[in-house]
């Protein structure tokens, strides 16, 4: 392993050919400039110069070495440039995973808000559901996710996430057009034990079971699909009725479908996760902020 101060010095002595002119370049004592270079050779186990008279001579090994020198400085001119673009919030990667309804709403938002003051971000994206989504996390092959979580279902989130909530999705019934409960303002989940359900993905499924054996029944699910399209087009064509999160309607309309708010309301939880010490890269931080921005847009305009 080379010190990066010693190669500096080895550079200034090949181009000077003197350790008292490289002293005098990089304002050390021609001691130090001693010092450093045998400190090099030491590391490297060989001579790197000879003297021969008054002249500096490079040996074999030192004009291996010399000829490596100016790209080992340029590179680390230009990581120390890139470090500094992603210190400035620049440049710099993040890499997110999200449930598919987040994908196409909250992660995109936030992303056209980061584009706009810090363009030289990117962001990879990458589609999981939790609680895979979390381990993607902690695994690293991810350096945030968004997943969500329905009450009286919350899992242990591992001990080095940070959570970061951002809003309460709420869930909405689907309803074939000419239903009798379209022309209702809110639908009670018990007013619809007898009809035919399409149910979501596994999380979701699993919540709706739990919330129908609260009221007492066990629903006729006739289709699953985790495809959000799919089960407004099953409803469309009077298949049966579904459950499904606000995100995923606030992207996805189809005109023999209607929308009703449960009564009582239910919801689920989306939150960012990440682990705490990526709290402090300067890109992770700014997307985490842009999503909390459009999350905060969002509760703003269903208070309004």
């Amino acid at each position: 392993m080379f010190d990066s101060r010693h190669i500096r010095t080895f550079h200034e002595v090949v181009r000077a050919r003197s350790y008292s002119k490289a002293a005098q370049a990089l304002g050390y004592t021609q001691p130090a400039i001693t010092q450093q270079m045998k400190a090099l050779e030491r590391a490297v186990g060989t001579p790197l110069c000879t003297r021969v008279g008054r002249r500096l001579r490079l040996t074999e090994a030192g004009e291996t070495l010399a000829r490596h020198t100016e790209n080992i400085l340029g590179s680390m001119s230009v990581a120390r440039e890139q470090m500094a673009a992603i210190a400035r919030l620049h440049t710099g990667r993040v890499r997110v995973c999200a449930f598919p309804s987040a994908n196409a709403t909250l992660v995109p938002e936030a992303m056209a808000l980061l584009a706009v003051e810090h363009p030289g971000i990117r962001v990879e994206l990458l589609e999981d559901e939790p609680p895979d989504s979390l381990r993607r996390v902690v695994q690293g092959e991810s350096d945030l996710t968004l997943a969500f979580t329905y009450p009286g279902m919350r899992e242990e989130v591992p001990e080095d996430l940070v959570e970061v909530p951002l809003l309460e999705d709420e869930l909405t019934v689907l309803l074939p057009g000419g239903h009798p409960l379209a022309e209702r303002h809110e639908v009670e989940l018990a007013d619809l034990a007898e009809e035919r359900w399409i149910a979501g993905c596994l999380r979701c499924r699993t919540n709706f079971l739990h919330e129908c054996a609260q009221l007492g029944f066990t629903p006729d699910i006739v289709f699953t699909t985790d495809d959000n399209l799919a089960v407004q087009s099953l409803v469309a064509q009077g298949l049966g009725v579904a459950m499904m999160p606000g995100l995923a309607l606030s992207f996805l309309r189809h005109d023999k479908v209607s929308g009703r708010p449960l009564s009582p309301a239910s919801r689920r939880q989306v939150s960012a996760y990440v682990l705490r010490e990526h709290l402090r890269i300067p890109a992770t931080a700014r997307l985490l902020k842009a999503l909390a921005s459009v999350a905060w847009r969002r509760r703003a305009d269903l208070a309004g």
